[in-house]
């Protein structure tokens, strides 16, 4: 089997890269290292099954050639992170979305099977907790940047959606939920990355907002076992699903736990949304999945504890720390 992942330097890319090779598949990787890097994929590039090409998911030649070359397509290339998003939503609306044209209409020439990973974001400001696949998406105001992300991962699965529906495309959506583990960089606003490396490094632990919202935090390593198992599941064709943990924790919650994985006497401190992005930021309460769905396609359960996970997180933090 050849895979071909878009943004395959990120962070969920190099790991389902790494996933693929243990299991004999020949893997296409494209990323422009905008938020991926090299550093992510550099113990992958000497294998022989495994080919690497920086580049935009906007070159619609390129894209055409490593589709032609493949039998699926994981297409993972967007912009990440709640920081980037607000500060960049022209950045954010362009990849997304165009990005993601590029690849349907690539799969769609060859009918090429295709996963789009979109986001828990779509479900937006919506309060019917736990999230369904079928539950109505609630947006904010286009006047808040905010927004811009999760109108350009609906807008995707509307795309693909069409795609399948109209051209015949054997399309499936992953909505991530909070994926986390090694790798991830704390850079683009991701929470857990970012609370371990100020834990580990003494300084003080940075919680937005009140600190009561909540977020379930699944492991890289278990989602990924999810996208494998999707892209090999007939039925999940032309389906949108849920993909993430269920296990719900506050923020400080995860504060707390992340400073006593990390024996740091670190302060929690809390700082208004409105210091940290600009006016009028909105943040959701709770962002719980339904994971019914998935579980009825491939049998999925995530198997990673929070603690475990927290570990890992703090444990690569610490080691970039000293060096």
């Amino acid at each position: 089997m050849k895979v071909f992942i878009t943004g395959g330097a990120g962070f969920i890319g190099s790991h389902l890269a790494e996933r693929l090779l243990a299991d004999g598949a020949h893997v296409m990787v494209l990323d422009d290292l905008s938020t991926g890097a090299m550093a992510n994929i550099d113990h992958l590039v000497d294998h022989k099954r495994f080919t690497h090409r920086i580049g935009s998911v906007i070159d619609a030649p390129l894209v055409a050639e490593f589709v032609d070359r493949c039998d699926i397509t994981v297409h993972l290339a967007a912009a990440v992170g709640v920081r980037l998003i607000v500060e960049q939503p022209v950045h954010t609306i362009e990849t997304n979305v165009h990005g993601t044209e590029v690849v349907l209409d690539a799969v769609a020439k060859k009918r090429k099977r295709v996963l789009l990973a979109s986001s828990s974001e779509v479900y937006g400001k919506s309060q019917s907790v736990p999230f369904s696949e079928e539950d109505d998406l609630v947006m904010g105001p286009t006047t808040h940047s905010r927004w811009s992300y999760a109108c350009s991962k609906a807008l995707d699965e509307w795309l693909g959606l069409a795609y399948h529906r109209e051209k015949g495309v054997p399309v499936t959506v992953a909505r991530f939920f909070n994926v986390v583990g090694p790798r991830q960089t704390g850079s683009y606003g991701m929470v857990l990355p970012t609370l371990a490396g100020q834990a580990v490094a003494g300084r003080p632990i940075t919680v937005y907002g009140s600190g009561e919202q909540s977020r379930c935090f699944a492991h890289v390593r278990d989602v990924v076992e999810a996208v494998l198992a999707l892209l090999h599941e007939p039925s999940a064709i032309g389906e949108v699903f849920n993909v993430g943990s269920d296990s719900e924790v506050t923020i400080n919650e995860l504060a707390a736990k992340v400073r006593e994985a990390a024996d740091s006497d670190s302060p929690i401190v809390h700082i208004p949304y409105d210091e940290a992005y600009a006016e009028g930021f909105e943040d959701m309460d709770r962002r719980v999945p339904d994971l019914s769905k998935l579980a009825r396609a491939i049998g999925f359960k995530p198997s990673t504890p929070l603690e475990e996970i927290i570990a890992d997180v703090v444990a690569e933090q610490r080691a970039a720390l000293q060096g």
